[in-house]
């Protein structure tokens, strides 16, 4: 018996198809191995029964694995017929993407229902060991060799597909895991920030009166100027302290969602078109899906200085979800602009909008320096910033922001950075 190559680690970025075509080549299946299945099917297709039948006879030897069949012998009846039809199709192809589908679809359900890796490497070498018993006594000696290395292939196959989701399964645990623990630090800060914001708000609010009652007396007294002067120096601490209060209390306190029917290309149209002036300030283009391309927005902002906006409307129908159309607009002002504070003169952000499964999503790119990697890693916690002068509030607001909507945010670097919210259709 030839023991099941190891496959690479999957990518689980990478497409099905091109997955397949990957392990293909790395265990060298071809035309030739396709032809040599071809032609055992019809020396083994009286024996399919037979070999799952023994199949299904050693798999619930073992209690760990029986364990998985809770419907008794009626599933175990419908599942030998199934795995009769799963032979017959390796055996005849076509291996294409079609083929890895419907082998994904058993990979899924291998997951859903816990059946435990390990017990799909020993199967597997039950079904390995019982067609190369029917391959040395139906096979011609001559073909024999090539037809054995066929069976393996695909086997090998079989088994890159189904772990390729279980890897999946554990790096979709993984991120789960991240986002909980995330969400509890959050939930931690969320609740100091609240405490310091009272305690803090009160003393302020009194000083702020204090310092008006003392502008009235100065005034009434006819004080000097440059004592005005002063106090008005102070209103505008205290105005931008109330600012930095207000964000806390924002990130601390977020409202319950006021969602409805929101068409979202035209809450981001909205904010580029509010935040032009300030791209237009440092001479960086706000590019929408429909809008000009990056060539000719970063042409025209490099030569006329100028910012250039657009809106941000695909062709078709419009993007419908149910949002609170604030709190999204929120959101992406905070990421437009600090895609511009990461932007330099000439370069361009590009915002889009699109459809995905059940949502949709909005992505904002710059052609910046990128995120590094210590600071993505700590981009959403409340008070961390790497601007001078800034309150790391405005990741922390976003990130709250979109997890009240059942969203989640990806971060990519490549070129710049891209920041893209997925939003379900419904919170």
């Amino acid at each position: 018996m030839v023991a099941p190559r190891t496959p690479p680690a999957p990518d689980a970025a990478a497409p099905g198809g091109a997955y397949l075509e990957d392990m293909k080549r790395y265990v060298g299946f071809d035309a030739d191995d396709e032809r040599a299945l071809r032609e055992l099917h019809p020396l083994v297709a009286g024996d399919l029964a037979a070999i799952s039948d023994h199949f299904y006879e050693v798999v619930l030897r073992h209690p760990g694995a029986a364990a998985v069949f809770t419907e008794g012998t009626p599933q175990v009846v419908r599942l030998k017929h199934s795995l009769v039809d799963w032979l017959t199709a390796g055996l005849l192809g076509p291996h294409d993407e079609l083929y890895y589908e419907r082998r994904s679809r058993i990979g899924r359900r291998h997951v859903a229902i816990g059946l435990p890796q390990q017990y799909m490497f020993t199967a597997m070498n039950v079904l390995r060991a019982d067609l190369h018993e029917q391959i040395s006594n139906r096979v011609p000696d001559e073909a024999r060799r090539a037809t054995h290395g066929a069976v393996d292939k695909l086997l090998d196959l079989e088994l890159a597909i189904m772990l390729r989701h279980y890897q999946l399964e554990a790096e979709e645990r993984l991120l789960r895991r991240e986002r909980t623990a995330q969400s509890e630090r959050i939930v931690a800060m969320q609740t100091l920030s609240a405490g310091l914001a009272h305690e803090v708000r009160n003393p302020l609010n009194a000083a702020k009166l204090q310092l008006e009652l003392l502008e009235r007396r100065l005034r009434r007294n006819q004080a000097e100027p440059r004592l005005l002067e002063s106090t008005e120096l102070v209103h505008q601490e205290i105005g931008r302290l109330t600012g930095l209060l207000n964000e806390f209390l924002s990130f601390a306190r977020p409202t319950q969602l006021s969602a409805s029917t929101q068409d979202l290309c035209t809450i981001v149209g909205h904010v580029l078109e509010l935040e032009r002036p300030a791209a237009l300030a440092r001479g960086v283009g706000i590019v929408g899906q429909s809008g000009l391309d990056a060539a000719a927005a970063a042409a025209v902002a490099a030569d006329a200085g100028e910012a250039v906006a657009s809106g941000v409307r695909p062709a078709g129908d419009p993007i419908e979800l149910e949002v609170d159309a604030g709190k999204i607009h929120q959101v992406v002002q905070n990421l437009i602009r600090n895609a511009v504070e990461a932007s330099e003169r000439g370069q361009i952000v590009e915002v889009a909008v699109v459809r995905v499964p059940d949502g949709a999503a909005i992505t904002v790119r710059d052609h910046g320096p990128g995120i590094p990697p210590e600071v993505v890693s700590r981009i959403y916690e409340p008070f961390f910033s790497t601007k001078e002068g800034g309150t790391g509030m405005g990741m922390a607001i976003v990130h709250s922001l979109v997890s009240l909507h059942g969203g989640t945010i990806a971060i990519r670097n490549d070129g710049g950075a891209e920041i893209t919210v997925t939003l379900p259709r419904r919170p």
